[in-house]
C-alpha cells in the first residue's frame, strides 16, 4: 500500500473517529489528490472531501494531519461541485442506447436500489425521472430529483451513466428549466393538442372541419406503405381523422423541437408522448404523426403511442394481449423504420406483455416506471410500522374520490379487504391486490401533503424518518420488483 493510501486510511479513521459516522464503502472515490466520499449521519447522509479539492465544496471545515476535511451536506451547490469532479454523478442521454429504462423515484430514495438491478443489466436507467404534477404533489424541485439521482449514484458507486427526464412536459417555460439544470431528456407532453373528441364524429362531421391540400393526398392515399411485414394504408376517412386528431400536435411539437433542439442545441434526448388521452393510436396514426415531424425536420430519440387495451397504474395490463401483441408488432416496425426507440408508458408492472415488449421492439425499447417505487416504499411501511400504515390506508381510503379525479383507474374500494379483518403480518398482502395498490398509488399526494390544525404534516416526517431506518429493506424490496420487469423484458429477446 502506497504511503498515500496509508494517509488516506488514517484520515478516514480519524473522521469516523471524531463524528461516529458510518462510511459508505462504495462511494469512495479519488479525483487528483482528493478523495470523497459519503457517510451516514445520525440524521442525513452527508459528503465527506479530503485533500486539496475538500474546499471546493461548502460545509463544516476541519483538517486531519495537516489536511483539509470539508464535511458536506447534500445540497443542491454541492452536487453540483460532485458532477463537475466525478462526471459518472452528472447525467448523460441515455436514449441513443439499445435499451433504456425509466424510474419515478417520487421520494428521493430509490436509486440505491435501482442501480443494483442496472449493475446486472446492460439497459441504461434514467434514475432522475418527474412530472411537473409529481413534482407540485411531493413538494420537490428539479433540484431535488437531480440531486437523488447523483448522490445516489454516487453512495453506491454506480459509475456507468444514468439519465435524466423532465417527464410529461408541456410547457415551454418547464422545458427550459429541466434543461437548464441539465436534464438530458425532454419528454413532450402532446396531449392538450390531441383531440380526443374525434371517434364520436362522424365522417361527415370530420370533413367539414378539416381540409386537406392535394400534396398531402398525394403523399398518402391510394398507394398501401410497406413497413416490414406490415402494410399501412389510409382511406380519405383516415387521414381526415389523422388531420383533426394530430394536426395541432405536430406542430406543437415541431415548434418545441425547433426552440430548443435542432442542431443541437440541448445536448439532451427529445421524447414525444401522445398517450396521454383516451383515443388509442392506431398504427396509420403513428406513422403519420412520424412521417409528418420527420418533414418538419424533427428528429425524434423515442415516441410513446396510446396503445390498445388500458395501462393503468401500479397494476398489469387490462385488455386483449393478442391484439396488443398485433399491433405493438406494427408500432416496433414504424419505431424502426423512422430510426427511434418505441416508449413504453406507465410501464410499472405490466408483467403479462412485457416479454412481447421485449421480442418485438428487438430489445430495443424505453419503459418508464414511476409509481410502483412509491408502492414499494409504502410496502415497507405496511410490513415494519402496521399501526402507521394502518393509518394511512383509512386515509386514503377517505382522499380515494378526490384523488380519482386525477387518474383513470377501475378501483373498486369493496374489493379491499377491511383492515379490522387483517393481522399486522398480512398487511404487505394488501400489495398484491390490484384495488389496494391503486388505491394507495393515486393518493400520495395526499398521504405525504396531510396536515393536522395546527399546520403540522400528520405522516410525512414519520414516513421519511422510517424510510431512513428502513433504507436496506425498500433497496432489497426495490432489486426485486424492478429486477421482475427488467428480467421479463429480457426474457423476449
Amino acid at each position: 500500500m502506497s504511503n498515500k493510501n496509508t494517509d488516506f486510511l488514517k484520515a478516514l479513521s480519524g473522521i469516523q473517529g471524531v463524528y461516529g459516522s458510518k462510511v459508505y464503502p462504495k462511494s469512495i472515490q479519488q479525483v487528483e489528490d482528493t478523495y470523497v466520499w459519503m457517510q451516514a449521519a445520525p440524521h442525513a447522509d452527508e459528503l465527506v472531501a479530503y485533500g486539496r479539492l475538500a474546499n471546493q465544496f461548502k460545509g463544516q471545515i476541519d483538517d486531519v494531519s495537516g489536511v483539509p476535511v470539508v464535511i458536506a451536506p447534500l445540497t443542491f451547490e454541492n452536487g453540483q461541485v460532485l458532477r463537475r469532479l466525478f462526471p459518472f454523478t452528472k447525467p448523460i442521454p441515455v436514449l441513443n442506447k439499445q435499451r433504456s429504462f425509466g424510474l419515478g423515484d417520487r421520494l428521493g430514495l430509490a436509486t440505491p436500489g435501482h442501480a443494483r438491478v442496472f449493475k446486472q443489466y446492460d439497459a441504461y436507467p434514467i434514475f432522475a425521472q418527474q412530472s411537473i404534477r409529481e413534482l407540485t404533489l411531493t413538494h420537490r424541485t428539479y433540484e431535488d430529483v437531480l440531486d437523488a439521482a447523483s448522490f445516489g449514484a454516487f453512495k453506491v458507486g454506480f459509475t456507468r451513466g444514468f439519465g435524466a427526464d423532465g417527464d410529461h412536459l408541456k410547457k415551454p417555460e418547464d422545458i427550459k428549466y429541466a434543461l437548464s439544470l441539465g436534464f438530458t431528456m425532454i419528454t413532450l407532453d402532446a396531449s392538450d393538442y390531441i383531440r380526443n373528441d374525434v371517434n364520436h364524429m362522424t365522417d361527415e362531421q370530420v370533413r367539414r372541419e378539416v381540409q386537406i391540400d392535394d400534396m398531402l393526398k398525394k403523399r398518402y392515399l391510394g398507394h398501401p406503405i410497406q413497413i416490414e411485414h406490415s402494410v399501412v394504408e389510409f382511406s380519405e376517412n383516415e387521414l381526415n381523422r389523422c388531420v383533426l386528431v394530430y394536426g395541432k400536435a405536430i406542430e406543437f411539437a415541431a415548434k418545441i423541437y425547433q426552440t430548443f433542439f435542432i442542431d443541437q442545441k440541448a445536448e439532451a434526448n427529445f421524447e414525444l408522448s401522445i398517450d396521454e388521452t383516451s383515443t388509442p393510436t392506431t398504427p396509420a396514426q403513428h406513422y403519420f404523426v412520424a412521417n409528418e415531424l420527420k418533414l418538419r425536420g424533427v428528429k425524434l430519440d423515442t415516441l410513446a403511442p396510446r396503445f390498445c387495451g388500458e395501462f393503468q397504474k401500479g397494476i398489469d395490463y387490462v385488455g386483449d394481449i393478442k391484439q396488443f401483441e398485433v399491433e405493438l408488432m406494427v408500432h416496433a416496425a414504424i419505431a424502426r423504420h423512422f430510426g427511434y426507440k418505441l416508449s413504453i408508458h406507465s410501464g410499472s408492472d405490466k408483467f403479462s406483455i412485457f416479454t412481447l415488449i421485449g421480442k418485438h421492439t428487438r430489445g430495443h425499447f424505453h419503459v418508464k416506471t414511476a409509481g410502483t417505487n412509491w408502492l414499494e416504499a409504502m410496502r415497507v411501511v405496511s410490513a415494519k410500522a402496521p399501526k402507521l400504515y394502518r393509518d394511512i390506508h383509512a386515509y386514503a381510503i377517505s382522499m380515494f374520490g378526490e384523488a380519482q379525479k386525477f387518474y383513470h383507474v377501475t378501483t373498486d374500494l369493496n374489493r379491499i379487504p377491511a383492515l379490522e379483518t387483517l393481522k399486522d403480518e398480512e398487511l404487505p398482502n394488501l400489495f398484491h391486490n390490484n384495488d389496494a395498490r391503486q388505491l394507495i398509488h393515486i393518493t400520495y399526494g395526499f398521504i405525504l401533503n396531510h396536515k393536522n390544525e395546527q399546520g403540522e404534516f400528520v405522516f410525512r416526517n414519520q414516513l421519511f424518518a422510517l424510510w431512513r431506518d428502513e433504507a436496506q429493506t425498500y433497496s432489497d424490496m426495490l432489486y426485486a420488483h424492478i429486477g421482475m420487469h427488467l428480467e421479463l423484458l429480457y426474457k423476449g429477446f
